[in-house]
């Protein structure tokens, strides 16, 4: 199933420069370990050592925070936007 994942910019140079990328993948998880196949060096980013997003990722399904659904098992249709946002933190 084709899913958009939206890029951040901080992190679009990994997929060329692209703003959306589309990959195939009935779940968040899927969907995501595809972007990493296709640009390599998006794993190492979005997941930790125990292959879990890490804390300072944030990622949405139809504006839904995964964290309220099923995490990176949350599903994924063909057409679904995914977006990746990076954590904001300052002072």
């Amino acid at each position: 199933m084709a899913v958009t994942v939206r890029i951040p910019t901080q992190l679009r140079p990994l997929a060329g420069g692209a703003s959306e990328v589309a990959v195939n993948g009935t779940t968040v998880g899927e969907a995501l370990t595809a972007l990493d196949a296709a640009h390599p060096g998006f794993g190492e980013r979005l997941f930790d050592d125990r292959g879990g997003l890490r804390r300072f990722v944030n990622v949405f399904v139809a504006e839904e925070d995964i964290r309220f659904l099923d995490g990176v098992a949350t599903p994924v249709t063909d057409g679904t936007v995914v977006s990746v946002v990076p954590a904001v933190a300052g002072g």
